[in-house]
């Protein structure tokens, strides 16, 4: 009888450990996304380095089943340049995984499987796969591991009107010292150069295109007969008639540097 008592009690004790543990983990594993995932989210870093500027992307997530994603980019999977103006996105959620599809073109599928590790109210990290389907042909990414951060950032109307630099940190862009930009309400801007007589004149493109999304601001523009031409840089403050840009960029060697541009509003 003392046997039996000795193996119930084991018996007993391993089963409450084992459903303990089994409680545990799957606790670990449900994070709840369908709560957390609403909101603003831009990429910060991928696979435990910074990402550089021409690579961020911004995820809107309004429900638990639609979000909009931005970005200005090159995919490396040989569908060319993508530039996303919150493009609109169906999602899926299944546990701690969410697929993301959407349509670049009457050509393209864009499906992002996106599975979790972590999630809080700043941030959240997971590993990210993402597939493109151009006229039935399918293109997948290397597997990331990402990290996103919440932004409530938002200067898609702030940045309208007339903006002349005043000063370039970190090395010259397109944007040099002698720049003027106007930021239409169309999503078009205008880039004008100062003259040695002191006028700015405007610079004839056949197209001037932007779009800002929270923080992050794309361009791209083109002169008559030349290819398409894209920048990227995510403004760090507009107050009042001051803005400011940074953006990390990458040398040919493979190493990294900081640019900053600082902007003042002019009255035209």
């Amino acid at each position: 009888m003392k046997k039996l008592f000795l193996v119930l009690a084991a018996t007993f004790i391993c089963g409450a450990c084992l459903f303990t543990s089994c409680k545990k983990d799957e606790e670990k594993t449900n994070l709840n996304l369908s709560e957390k995932i609403i909101g603003k989210w831009v990429i910060a870093d991928i696979n435990g380095q910074p990402e550089l500027t021409n690579g961020k992307m911004v995820y809107t997530f309004v429900s638990t089943t639609q979000a909009y994603v931005s970005a200005s980019l090159n995919t490396h999977l040989e569908v060319g340049m993508l530039w996303f103006n919150q493009k609109e996105t169906t999602v899926a959620i299944d546990g701690n995984k969410m697929t993301l599809t959407n349509h670049p073109d009457e050509h393209t599928t864009c499906v992002e499987e996106i599975t979790v590790t972590a999630i809080s109210g700043s941030e959240f990290t997971a590993n990210r796969k993402i597939t493109m389907t151009v006229d039935g042909n399918e293109k997948i990414s290397p597997e990331q591991n990402v990290r996103l951060v919440k932004t409530t950032a938002d200067y898609s109307e702030a940045i309208y009107g007339f903006w002349r630099c005043q000063g370039i940190t970190g090395g010259e862009t397109y944007n040099d010292g002698n720049a003027q930009l106007q930021f239409l309400h169309d999503g078009t801007y205008k880039f004008y150069r100062k003259d040695d007589g002191g006028q700015w004149n405007l610079v004839p493109r056949e197209r001037n295109e932007y779009f800002v999304d929270g923080n992050l601001l794309c361009t791209r523009w083109q002169a008559a007969g030349e290819e398409m031409n894209y920048e990227w840089w995510e403004i760090t403050s507009i107050n009042g008639n001051n803005m400011q840009w940074t953006a990390l960029r990458q040398n040919d060697d493979g190493s990294t540097f900081q640019q900053g541009v600082r902007w003042q509003r002019a009255i035209e």
